[in-house]
């Protein structure tokens, strides 16, 4: 702790409100005062709110602290990765500020999240894809071996293997994260929404650009799978167990195996409204 007054925000707080249009310093104030409120309702947890997240005076300091104590083996230790975190968030403020960008889009998206603080501590979604940027800033700075090992980490921990290579825009959620797998040249646009057991993969052993392009605002339902350097258009839907291996037009809902397109997307954002049925 660093001594300051902590205020306490309790899950019937009017200010639990999913509207979250703060800054990043207001953000963190709220998430600190979620957890005191956690600690006083539940004080077995203290040591753990306090280390993840009263302890820090920023939200970088605790989503590095968060990266390198999830990540942390035997074969690199704790200390190591977090600074390598705290130096990555120094040389690129780009990484907070879209950590900033998920954690609302997880907290306005998923009706199981009722606190800004529960993602950082308890959705591993969220903390693979933290760990991801991460991984990209090492890949984009010529540290490739060491965001190899930072992807097989987090396969590891997380059961979510994202190449560090692939490109991955802001206001991304991960919702459940089993089994994700994104390849080495996909790209991810911002705002898109994905459940378990997806894959943006290859078709084959095919080098070079081989794996899907998801543009803006697209939900993926559980279980799909987009193969191949295809373009899937924005504000888009893929529905549950699809098998994508052609372009998707824009506003569209696509289902089925192969997928082939079943009707318009529905609403104007999709990743937002995460409605996934198929109307007649």
């Amino acid at each position: 702790m660093d001594g300051s007054v902590v205020e306490v925000v309790t899950l019937d707080d009017d200010r639990a409100s999913k509207d979250t249009a703060l800054t990043r310093e207001a953000l963190w104030s709220r998430i600190r005062a979620e957890a005191a409120g956690v600690v006083q309702n539940e004080p077995l947890l203290g040591s753990l709110i306090h280390a993840g997240l009263l302890h820090h005076e920023t939200f970088q300091a605790a989503l590095a602290y968060r990266f390198s104590l999830k990540l942390a083996s035997n074969e690199m230790s704790e200390q190591i990765l977090r600074e390598i975190a705290d130096h990555a968030h120094a040389r690129e403020p780009a990484l907070a500020a879209a950590g900033q960008a998920d954690l609302v889009a997880v907290f306005q998206r998923d009706p199981a999240c009722h606190r800004l603080m529960q993602p950082m501590l308890f959705f591993k979604g969220f903390q693979a894809l933290q760990a991801y940027r991460i991984a990209h800033w090492l890949w984009d700075n010529g540290r490739r071996d060491m965001a190899y090992f930072v992807q097989m980490r987090c396969s590891e921990v997380f059961g979510v293997d994202i190449h560090p290579g692939a490109r991955i825009g802001t206001g991304v959620m991960i919702d459940h994260a089993h089994s994700i797998v994104i390849g080495e040249t996909a790209v991810v646009g911002n705002d898109v929404s994905m459940l378990h057991s997806v894959t943006l993969g290859g078709t084959g052993k095919e080098d070079g650009d081989r794996h899907p392009k998801i543009e803006d605002g697209v939900m993926i339902g559980a279980g799909a799978k987009v193969l191949g350097n295809i373009r899937v258009g924005h504000h888009s839907r893929i529905a549950a167990g699809s098998v994508v291996l052609s372009d998707v037009p824009c506003c569209k809902t696509v289902a089925g195996v192969p997928a082939r397109v079943v009707g318009d997307a529905g609403c104007d954002m999709p990743s937002t409204s995460m409605d996934q049925l198929l109307k007649d």
